[in-house]
């Protein structure tokens, strides 16, 4: 709240200097500032107060940690049409489950990061929980305002509220707060997050010294009634389970909640005073984060009620306390990376780093369970060094890494990235990856009030071969992706009960191949447009482990144009996503995170959507009509195994910028 409380004064603020718009592309904004050298001016030092310079959107940029630049679009396309969703980005590949806030399930296992390092796991809970690579950096000749707004299913509703400035040429500050809270149809579905996030960058007159740095506070809080129990109930249509709330499920006041801060900084600073043909900087990031996951569970027994008569199951098994599960454990690591980087302007940048990576992942207990102690914590300390070439001239620009650890953990990085722009319409880009990564935490220690579900392991190191090839071009979006995995780890089934669920963690001893084919197009003819994406991927392997849908599609068909002189742009159309039926991952709230299960499939059902969206100025207003077919085409609709797709419902939601 009190963070909240920050941005609202802000914006009280910002609103008491808000002036009257102009579209930026048309009309821009003025400014008696002074923006950075290697931008044209928009700055004005004059004393002569009358004489302003203009600023073009085009000035208004978003910089990420990798140093790679954009500016801030104002513009209402397909594409944002796409991102105006609960994650800010473009969720073609996850499936969304019933109430906005919750978890997704992975369609595209393409779309999954690899990393040398362990995290906590519960990857369940971490779609929403922004990572160091998340937050964006900006240089902005006025203040630039931005509120994001949403309903939600029952209750609640999404803001994501965020301010960035300029003080000088050299220095920005940006502050952003997104706030949900969504009820939910269905029993003990609550959504409840915050993502506060505040960053600032700053670099010396001459670029000597740069700075990029920001801080996180994150909470996701989520009701887990995991899932419902009698299929027939939401599959018959009946109107007495129109009502959601009617629903059985398994967890009456089940809840998980995750929450992070982190403090992030990475600087740069060259060693002979001016710029010149060659130059030789210091580098430094340092990675701090505590994260503190709780699962509460007030009541254990789950009673199910039907017209053979009621029985009582424990849907985790048995428990070491009769009632109020209150599991916690908690997460620290500390990050940082100090290198030096040679820069020639011709041949590019050489840089050799030394890495210090360490954790401390742990409970407040000790367990003793068959014999077998269950320890209170993982810790450990690794050094790695490595080494960096990048090049960028003309057409080409290419990015090559490796890493590898001089302590006694076995863990190596190997990633080459090489990109090639032959214009604006057509580029082409290649990426290997060669990864033996560690064990995230979760698989190989968990504590949990269930006795089940506590385990300590030593697994042998996931080693990942990746393989992508990504082509833009005029004609057509195309991408390809092999990926090589050995000892794959994941979560498996213990039981097949019905009423009972139990998993274990998992390594699978043989290999995996998986192939993705991904190709995209956007038709335009006269005012309407014909975006499709296809997503076809294939696994070979001995075993049902990893299991994805063969076939994933969106296509939507739209129309968009300028009325009333062009004061307001409109867009509409509809959206068709599907993807054919396979056997998905089940959630365990437990866990926090899926688990493989080869008995339910779900999938080949049509989700359409119609939507209405409207640009005036600078503000974009969202209408739309989600799964207006539900009732049309079937309740057969899940998200996961006993996790149903959402209902018919129309939203409504905006975007809107000031810029001062």
């Amino acid at each position: 709240m009190k963070y909240l409380i920050v941005v609202f004064f802000f914006y009280c603020n910002v609103f008491s200097q808000v002036r009257e718009e102009k579209v930026l592309k048309e009309v821009p904004v003025r400014t008696n500032n002074r923006i950075t050298n290697n931008s044209p001016s928009s700055f004005d030092d004059s004393k002569d107060k009358k004489v302003a310079s203009i600023a073009k959107i085009s000035e208004y940029k978003i910089i990420t940690i990798e140093r790679d630049t954009t500016h801030y679009d104002t513009s209402l396309t397909i594409q944002k049409e796409y991102k105006y969703n609960y994650l800010r980005k473009d969720i073609f590949g996850l499936q969304q489950f019933a109430n906005e806030g919750q978890t997704y399930t992975t369609l595209d296992f393409g779309l999954t990061q690899f990393n040398p390092y362990p995290e906590i796991g519960l990857t369940g809970k971490h779609f929403n929980f922004l990572t160091a690579n998340d937050i964006l950096y900006y240089h902005v000749p006025t203040p630039l305002t931005e509120l994001y707004f949403k309903t939600v299913m029952e209750q609640g509703q999404n803001l994501d509220a965020f301010i960035t400035l300029n003080t000088s040429e050299r220095l920005n500050f940006s502050i952003a707060y997104k706030g949900l809270r969504s009820l939910g149809k269905y029993i003990n579905q609550l959504s409840s997050t915050g993502n506060f996030r505040f960053s600032t960058s700053y670099q010396t007159k001459s670029n000597r010294y740069q700075l990029k740095a920001h801080f996180t506070a994150q909470d996701i809080l989520n009701g887990e009634n995991g899932g419902i129990i009698n299929l027939e109930d939401f599959e018959g249509g009946e109107e007495d389970f129109r009502n959601r709330a009617r629903v059985q499920v398994y967890l009456n006041d089940a809840e998980s909640l995750l929450k992070g801060n982190r403090y992030f900084y990475d600087h740069y600073f060259r060693i002979n005073k001016n710029d010149a043909q060659n130059n030789l900087y210091l580098h430094h990031q340092l990675n701090y984060e505590h994260k503190f996951f709780n699962y509460k569970q007030s009541t254990i027994a789950t009673t199910i009620i039907s017209d053979e008569g009621n029985r009582v199951v424990n849907r985790f098994g048995d428990s070491y306390v009769l009632s109020n599960i209150n599991d916690e454990n908690r997460y620290n690591r500390l990050y940082n990376k100090i290198g030096a980087l040679y820069e020639n302007k011709l041949l590019g940048e050489f840089q050799f780093f030394l890495e210090d990576f360490r954790f401390n992942y742990f409970y407040n207990r000790v367990i003793v369970q068959n014999d077998q102690l269950i320890p209170s914590n993982l810790s450990d300390e690794i050094q790695s060094v490595g080494g960096q070439y990048t090049y960028q001239k003309n057409k080409w620009n290419g990015k090559f890494s490796y890493s590898t650890s001089i302590t006694d953990q076995s863990l190596s990085n190997l990633d080459a990235k090489l990109l090639f722009k032959y214009n604006d319409k057509n580029s082409f880009d290649f990426r290997f990856q060669n990864l033996n990564r560690l064990p995230n935490h979760t698989f190989s220690l968990f504590q949990s009030s269930y006795v089940n579900y506590n385990w300590v392991n030593t697994f042998k190191n996931e080693k990942i071969n990746n393989i992508e090839v990504k082509a833009k071009t005029q004609w057509l979006d195309s991408a390809i992706q092999l990926t090589t995995l050995n000892d794959f780890l994941y979560f498996g089934q213990v039981t097949s009960s019905e009423d009972q669920l139990l998993v274990s963690p998992k390594q699978y001893d043989n290999t995996i191949n998986y192939l993705s084919i991904k190709a995209g197009k956007d038709i335009k003819f006269w005012k309407l447009g014909f975006d499709n994406t296809v997503l076809y991927q294939k696994v070979d392997q001995e075993d049902d482990i990893l299991n994805v849908p063969e076939l994933t599609l969106r296509s939507t068909l739209y129309f968009s144009g300028h009325f009333f002189k062009k004061a307001l742009f409109l867009q509409t159309g509809v959206t068709v996503n599907y993807f054919s039926k396979y056997f998905a991952n089940d959630y365990n709230p437990v866990i926090a995170d899926f688990y493989v299960q080869n008995t339910q499939e779900i999938g080949d059902f049509p989700m359409i959507d119609f939507f209405v969206n409207a640009k005036i100025k600078t503000a974009r207003i969202y209408l739309k009509a989600e799964h207006f077919n539900a009732a049309m085409t079937g309740f057969n609709y899940y998200s996961a195994p006993n996790n149903p797709y959402r209902d018919f419902i129309v939203r409504f939601g905006l975007e809107w910028n000031f810029f001062l």
